[in-house]
């Protein structure tokens, strides 16, 4: 069952859901709330021409959080945003801290924006479900350009929506995953 904004409004005042900073009025449709970008995406690094080289999950000790780190460059946009040409993958998180109580039996998934997908711009590859139980300082988004021409990425765009279903019961262990608590540096 998906919430209503009556509902997330709700949920909000009686702490099952946590947004901070709260989202103004005009965030909410009615069965959703749009959320901001950070000031901080993560670009992946250009390698040199002629060397080939592929990413392996199967590897023992593979992380993709290592990898992130090692493979991209942090880039704070708040003074002048970012072009992301076309045909490109960059990382990007929201403004605002997100937690959704285990008590709550809420989840949610993080949809792009229509007016924004027009354009080419999609926010998750194939990573929408914000687990319940989870809580962090902000969601990560995996921005794509699909489109033909450059998109301007200013912090505090609204970038994302999110869309609370209630669950079937509370879960017997919260979100425990390797994005629990993530940052964009």
């Amino acid at each position: 069952m998906i919430l209503t904004d009556r509902e997330i409004k709700n949920s909000l005042v009686s702490g099952l859901i946590e947004i901070i900073p709260l989202p103004a009025a005009d965030a909410y449709s009615s069965t959703s709330v749009d959320l901001k970008l950070g000031p901080i995406i993560r670009v992946f690094k250009q390698h040199t021409v002629g060397l080939t080289a592929a990413i392996d999950p199967t590897v023992p000790g593979y992380s993709v959080v290592k990898l992130i780190e090692n493979e991209t460059e942090a880039i704070d946009i708040s003074t002048s945003g970012y072009v992301l040409p076309g045909k490109t993958l960059i990382l990007g998180w929201t403004r605002e801290a997100i937690a959704l109580h285990e008590r709550g039996r809420v989840a949610a998934r993080v949809e792009g924006k229509s007016s924004l997908a027009r354009i080419g711009l999609a926010v998750h590859v194939t990573a929408p479900t914000i687990h319940a139980g989870f809580k962090a300082p902000s969601i990560q988004l995996e921005i794509v350009n699909h489109g033909p021409l450059p998109i301007r990425l200013s912090q505090g765009m609204p970038i994302c929506q999110l869309i609370f279903e209630q669950t079937l019961g509370m879960p017997d262990k919260a979100y425990q995953g390797q994005f629990l608590g993530q940052t964009p540096t």
